[in-house]
């Protein structure tokens, strides 16, 4: 058992390291910018109006609204990765980690918003009526009969990838930090997560959404008031945060007090990792869902997709990465959500710890909604619609198995999947570039007119 955990973090190290997954995030974020004018840094009070405007659709092509397709995108997204993954970046970069999560974001939201266009244009009317789409759809639709396989790859992955990062990882951070916080069974945690989970899932995407499109909103503003009374009490801190965070961004972190130093290159390997892995852009999961959405324009849905990684990394990570540096505890040896339930704690004695724990808890389960749908839209992919049940069936036995094991390897197998899952997704996007790019300019040159 070792011996595997030994050969798979090892794969972890390779694909998430310096030299693949994360340059390549990066680049293909930087060209689909480049290519697209910058449309997306300059468009965000667009977006932002059409996602408004989402809320409501008179549009029948699709399953669920514009802005529902956002809520569950979300759902997934904003995770542990805004709690521990900030700090983790921080423990490990130094606070010049953040300035490169915000870099990877702003690049993040033209890959988002790629990745949603070509989901809408490309997508499908499965069996059962239900709008499909995803990588695996445009890889197979816009790329043709010999790139099958690559589609076919995708969905594999992406499948398997599922029980991890959006299952049991979730179930098992939640089981342990109720365990730690309020002495309640591990069992007792898994199977209450079961009941919750199953109550919505089986419902199906439109229930998925319904939910997500209400508990998202709460939890984001939730966590961001307590984030923000934090930083108010400190606001005197707050300019001293900023240029902490910039300048070790280009110059490293001094070794001082639990912390052993940062190079320039850590800040950005950590800033790029957490920042990624907190927004999912170019991993290929989230097109899915908006694939779904009400929409007869992929374009406008595209502009929709593209304020992920604005909400969660620049608005939510920040709120984390601001409280861990004004209260003074980025140096204290901490490291993942401990590091952030002491900057809670410390910045809001009493309930400070407990907006961390609420926070876990609530992000968690909502991920695990949010990934059962692009888990089961990767089964269908492969085997059908009538893996559709049995697939929900024994996601909701994941999470009690989550829950109540300890799960080294599958953290290992999650890594390791979740960067393979995106490589076909970014050698579609590359390829299939143009036609972003064209369906872009024809949408503005119609708007403008």
């Amino acid at each position: 058992m070792q011996v595997l955990q030994n050969i798979l973090d090892r794969l972890t190290g390779i694909i998430w390291g310096e030299f693949v997954l994360i340059p390549l995030l990066a680049l293909v974020g930087v060209y689909l910018t480049t290519g697209l004018r910058a449309m997306p840094l300059l468009r965000i009070p667009y977006a932002f109006k059409r996602l408004w405007q989402g809320r409501i659709t008179d549009d029948k092509e699709g399953d669920i609204s514009p802005f529902q397709a956002l809520m569950t995108e979300l759902s997934a997204t904003i995770g542990t990765g805004n709690i521990a993954g900030v700090a983790t970046a921080i423990y490990f970069g130094g606070p010049g980690a953040i300035f490169w999560m915000w870099v990877v974001a702003l690049f993040g939201m033209a890959t988002k918003y790629a990745e949603a266009v070509l989901a809408v244009r490309y997508r499908e009317v499965d069996a059962l009526g239900n709008h499909v789409g995803g990588p695996m759809y445009y890889i197979k639709n816009g790329l043709g009969p010999r790139w099958y396989w690559l589609g076919s790859t995708f969905a594999l992955f992406g499948m398997l990838a599922a029980f991890g990062i959006g299952n049991m990882v979730q179930s098992n951070t939640v089981a342990h930090e109720l365990e730690t916080t309020f002495a309640l069974p591990t069992w007792l945690t898994g199977i209450v997560l079961a009941l919750l989970a199953a109550a919505v899932i089986l419902g199906g995407i439109r229930r998925i959404a319904e939910v997500a499109g209400k508990l998202v909103p709460f939890m984001a503003l939730a966590y961001f008031a307590g984030a923000f009374v934090i930083l108010l009490l400190h606001f005197t801190k707050i300019p001293a945060a900023f240029v902490l965070i910039v300048s070790d961004a280009f110059t490293g972190a001094a070794a001082s007090g639990g912390f052993a130093g940062a190079t320039v290159w850590m800040a950005i390997r950590w800033g790029f990792a957490r920042g990624i892995f907190s927004n999912e852009a170019g991993l290929g999961s989230t097109p899915i869902v908006h694939a779904a959405a009400k929409t007869k324009d992929p374009v406008r849905q595209g502009m929709i997709a593209m304020l992920g990684p604005l909400i969660d990394t620049l608005v939510i990570c920040t709120m984390t990465a601001l409280v861990i540096v004004v209260t003074g505890v980025w140096n204290s040896g901490q490291v993942g959500a401990p590091l952030s339930s002491l900057a809670f704690t410390t910045g809001l004695p009493g309930p400070g710890g407990y907006i961390v724990s609420f926070g876990l808890i609530l992000f968690a389960f909502t991920t695990i909604l949010g990934w059962s749908y692009y888990g089961e839209r990767c089964a269908e992919y492969l085997l059908g619609v009538k893996i559709i049940k049995p697939y929900r069936v024994i996601w909701i036995i994941a999470i009690f198995v989550g829950a109540t094991r300890e799960l080294n390897l599958v953290w290992a197998f999650a890594d390791v999947l979740n960067g393979l899952m995106a490589i076909p997704n970014l050698i579609a996007l590359l390829l299939l570039s143009p036609v972003v790019f064209a369906m872009t300019r024809e949408y503005f040159a119609r708007d403008k007119s």
